[in-house]
């Protein structure tokens, strides 16, 4: 008589997949970039430090890659302008001044007045989300935004330069969004990429709100405030359809 066959061992059952995460009613997302930081102000600090310390050749020249590396990313990247230029001027003895100056300059300093209530007031009304660019070499300047940890105050990183709502709905599902940014050509990409989801607030500080060809081309937010600071006050009822 021949052995009993050993049985198969039992297949362990497939864990079940764990539910979704319940939409919130509303999340707020926050540009930082003449949004909540005063990105102008910051840069016109640099510009006086580089005339006073390197000259005004070379401050016009880091000017210049300046702003054609903030026009192919779409936001102030100090640091990743002076590695242009320090690719140019291998060895400029200069360049380690201007390194010191971004790395102590006072960013948080920078906050628009009220931006910090701003945030505490929206968080009290649901998950709000600090957008910003994980290839940024200005890091430091959008730690700087009150609330830019954890929790309630997240830092989401973004893939594109126009900010697609897909890339956050993902992480933060919501059944609608606020966004607050000071440039009206991402409002009106995000409000057609997520129509009916999405309420656009356009602050109008910053030199990028003050364009007149921006102005003229694209169509106006769902909400304009004169400074970020008015969202703790009269304007926050709008917000929440």
């Amino acid at each position: 008589m021949s052995a009993p066959r050993a049985s198969a061992p039992a297949t362990a059952p497939a864990p079940a997949a764990a539910p979704a995460a319940e939409p919130a009613p509303v999340v707020f997302l926050l540009d930082v970039d003449n949004t909540l930081l005063d990105n102008d102000r910051i840069t016109a600090d640099l510009m006086q430090h580089l005339n006073r310390r390197v000259g005004a050749a070379t401050r016009a020249r880091y000017q210049a890659l300046f702003e054609a590396l903030r026009t192919e990313l779409g936001y102030a990247d100090y640091l990743g302008a002076l590695q242009r230029y320090r690719a140019e001027n291998l060895h400029d003895p200069r360049i380690p001044q201007v390194s010191a100056f971004l790395l102590e300059y006072p960013f948080a300093a920078r906050l628009y007045p009220g931006a910090p209530e701003v945030l505490a007031h929206l968080r009290a009304l649901g998950p709000t989300v600090i957008l910003s660019t994980a290839t940024s070499c200005s890091s430091r300047a959008r730690s700087s935004a009150p609330g830019s940890g954890r929790g309630r105050g997240a830092r989401a990183h973004l893939r594109a330069q126009e900010r697609e709502l897909d890339d956050v709905a993902a992480k933060y599902p919501a059944r609608h969004y606020v966004l607050v940014d000071d440039k009206l050509r991402i409002l009106d990409a995000v409000k057609r990429s997520g129509e009916g989801v999405v309420t656009t607030v356009f602050p109008r500080q910053g030199h990028y709100a003050l364009d007149p060809a921006a102005l003229a081309r694209y169509p106006p937010a769902d909400v304009a405030i004169e400074a970020i600071g008015d969202l703790a006050g009269s304007a926050s009822h709008r917000l929440v359809p």
